[in-house]
């Protein structure tokens, strides 16, 4: 017994098409137009400006974290800025503030 042909898209694509409707199978190039500039977009998020950092606490540490955010009715992310500006005013580093104006620009 011999194998039944391989079908291809080609074949199956034709045998769908009633043959009144057949369409001649004729390609078509297509020109890009390349001196155009991409569409420009807005500010990028943060999530797309910003880069990503895992920080692991200790449960008690991350506890008392979420409890201080939920007080302050903030979220987790403002708090670790907020320790992040202090620890660079301690060191005489600058701020988060004063190192993000160039982006606001």
């Amino acid at each position: 017994m011999s194998k039944p042909p391989k079908l291809n898209l080609a074949s199956i694509v034709a045998a769908s098409v009633p043959a009144a409707r057949a369409v001649p199978q004729t390609a078509e190039i297509v020109q890009l137009d390349r001196g155009a500039s991409p569409p420009k977009r807005g500010p990028a998020t943060l999530k797309e400006r910003a880069r990503q950092m895992s920080v692991y606490l200790e449960p008690p540490v991350y506890d008392q974290l979420r409890d201080l955010a939920y007080a302050e009715r903030t979220k987790m992310h403002a708090i670790m800025l907020e320790a992040l500006d202090l620890l660079f005013k301690q060191r005489g580093a600058r701020s988060i503030e004063q190192l993000s104006e160039p982006l606001q620009r």
